[in-house]
């Protein structure tokens, strides 16, 4: 058969280098992910086995081989699972088809230094590739399970790899990794050491469930030697606590998530009675790069009886909890179950219902016996977890009591709404917030500065779900949640009686002015009126306490719903120079004409003030250089 020439993908060629001339200190690493992966293999081979009676495959002695050459320093990693076909071997090897790999690659190109690049490394599995860190030359023999024909793979990582179809390939897949030269000082990296491979998989691998056999050893008479099995095959999750450390946990992790770093906590539980099933669940340190792409795959690993069913079973736990990675092993399912049954079987939905309130609760005794690790929780998948403010009314208060916000009080730390509501001030009778884009432009907020002057707390939610959430929740321990930039908000009068005389006479001061502007700014705004939220900006929008935000409204807009566009309120400052001489030059002139421009003017610098671009820029910056020019 004709072999084959093809050039990697961008990404997987930049990737390849990156293994070549990795900096990664723990080369180790690549033994277990192929073993991972010929361990996925095989899970997949039973499966379809179960599935499909007329499946052509062998499956009678699952296993997983390794097989050391000293002489030509080789070593192979052999397993009888479900194999690929030519296609596949293309598709999978040649190119990665995962949406964070760009921005994984972006990011490591900026690192600067040998110590980011390891970490940036550590937030990405790398799987297959990872045996160019040790190998000069990968050859791949694969032949899928009830195909004839097999297809070879080999590569130098130079940016081609060959294919070529053969016969008589044996089913499953076997990597055959050509060494790199051995290094006479480094004996502790050499991988053609009998000792070192033991050493290895028993370190990572000892929990896989199928056997991982090391074959090709010589007898003490020189004849072959049994074939040892090096791993115990004991399922974690099925073992007492006392019997599993901290390492065996993480290893299992890493098999599972393809995640190099350890997981920021691991979470036992099992359910006895009528309905039993064994979970081991972990929290990552980190959010994988595309845990917000459509294509992310959620999920936990299901099985039933120790026999692996799915990998992602995304019926195990709602969307908003979909970082979570871990195995659920359930006595009482069908082997034979499918995805759509899941979803409508009763005990799936009363396990999730048991694993979200375990998830929840872990994450909750976090903030006080871990908080550095909360805070490392919260940094990196708060965001998602505020889905299920929205999405699961059910555990509401449970999602709401782990939840922590970013306030104009303290040195940047995070509270919770149970600590805002414990200092709220006397007399005080909401939680007050503010959403935006990002912090730095909530805090030049002009909503602020009344506030700010009174030293009241306010919540500062930057994310694009906090638009959503706070409507969907409405209050916390009876007091209502109320947007800074909604509605009308009296923060001056309160216990101050002169305060409100005072502007009762500005309103009527300023009723004139006020109305004229509203018919001049008449597609823009529905209402002009005096505020109580401004003390150094002359004007700012607001909108009614029921009203869309305009975040919200490029929200739905952006998910291809229609919404109608909103006209807001111009509230102004009546105590700004700029506010007091427009107000002057509106009640001693009869022709208004050429105000008009400033009140379009003041309109224009509210917009931009909470970070919008005004309706017709051109036009903003012909007023502006008009009035400045005024003014020399």
């Amino acid at each position: 058969m004709p072999t084959e020439t093809f050039e990697f993908q961008v990404e997987a060629r930049q990737l390849l280098q990156l293994m070549i001339h990795s900096v990664y200190s723990n080369k180790d690493v690549f033994l277990r992910e192929l073993v991972s992966n010929a361990s996925d293999a095989l899970d997949k081979l039973r499966l379809a086995a179960l599935r499909d009676d007329s499946l052509d495959a062998d499956v009678s002695d699952l296993h997983i081989e390794l097989e050391i050459d000293g002489d030509a320093r080789t070593l192979t990693v052999r397993d009888n699972g479900i194999g690929m076909s030519y296609d596949e071997v293309g598709q999978l090897i040649g190119t990665i088809a995962n949406s964070g790999t760009a921005e994984f690659l972006r990011e490591l190109r900026e690192a600067q230094d040998a110590a980011g690049t390891e970490g940036l490394i550590g937030q990405f599995g790398v799987g297959f590739y990872s045996a160019f860190m040790v190998a000069d030359e990968v050859t791949v023999l694969t032949r899928r399970a009830g195909e004839e024909q097999g297809t070879r793979w080999s590569s130098r990582g130079e940016g081609t790899y060959t294919l070529e179809r053969v016969d008589g390939a044996p089913q499953g897949t076997s990597v055959t990794l050509h060494l790199k030269p051995a290094d006479p000082d480094n004996q502790l990296h050499d991988y053609t050491s009998v000792w070192k491979i033991k050493e290895i998989v028993k370190r990572y691998s000892d929990f896989i469930t199928w056997p991982v056999r090391l074959v090709g050893e010589r007898g003490e008479d020189g004849g072959a030697a049994e074939p040892e099995t090096l791993n115990s095959m004991k399922a974690l999750w099925a073992r007492s606590p006392e019997e599993v450390s901290e390492d065996e946990y993480h290893e299992l992790y890493k098999h599972i998530s393809h995640d190099w770093r350890d997981p920021l906590q691991t979470i036992r539980m099992r359910a006895e009675g009528t309905f039993e099933y064994q979970a081991l669940l972990f929290l990552p340190a980190h959010a994988p790069h595309d845990l917000f792409t459509r294509d992310f795959k959620r999920g936990v690993q299901l099985y039933v009886k120790r026999v692996f069913i799915m990998d992602d079973c995304e019926a195990l736990l709602p969307p908003y909890l979909r970082f979570v990675k871990g195995v659920v092993d359930a006595q009482d399912l069908s082997l034979n179950v499918s995805r759509e049954i899941l979803q409508q079987d009763r005990h799936i939905r009363m396990m999730q219902r048991r694993l979200t309130k375990k998830v929840l609760s872990s994450v909750k005794s976090m903030m006080t016996e871990a908080p550095e690790r909360y805070a490392t929780f919260w940094r990196e998948f708060g965001t998602v977890l505020k889905e299920g403010l929205v999405t699961d009314s059910d555990n509401r208060d449970a999602v709401l009591a782990v939840a922590s916000f970013a306030t104009t009080h303290g040195d940047g730390e995070s509270v919770t709404l149970k600590q805002y509501v414990e200092r709220m001030r006397d007399g005080q009778d909401a939680v007050y917030y503010l959403t935006g884009e990002s912090r730095e432009s909530i805090d030049s907020s002009p909503h602020m500065e009344a506030f700010r002057e009174r030293g009241i707390e306010v919540l500062l939610l930057t994310d694009p779900v906090d638009e959503v959430w706070v409507d969907a929740v409405g209050e916390y321990e009876g007091k209502p949640l109320r947007s800074i930039a909604k509605g009308e908000i009296d923060l001056g009068a309160q216990g101050d009686e002169k305060a409100g005389e005072d502007r009762e006479k500005q309103a009527e001061e300023y009723a004139g002015l006020l109305g004229w502007m509203r018919e001049q700014l008449d597609e823009d705004v529905k209402e002009v009126r005096l505020s109580t939220r401004l003390t150094v900006s002359p004007a700012c929008l607001v909108a009614d306490a029921h009203d869309l935000t305009p975040a919200l409204e490029s929200m739905y807009r952006a998910m291809g719903q229609e919404v109608p566009r909103t006209r807001r309120i111009l509230e102004l400052n009546a105590d700004h120079a700029l506010v007091k001489a427009l107000n002057q030059a509106y009640r001693e002139r009869e022709d208004r004409s050429e105000l008009t421009g400033t009140a379009e003017l003041l309109h224009a610098l509210a917009v931009v003030a909470e970070g919008g671009r005004p309706k017709d820029p051109a036009r903003f910056v012909q007023l502006l250089a008009d009035r400045l020019e005024r003014t020399l």
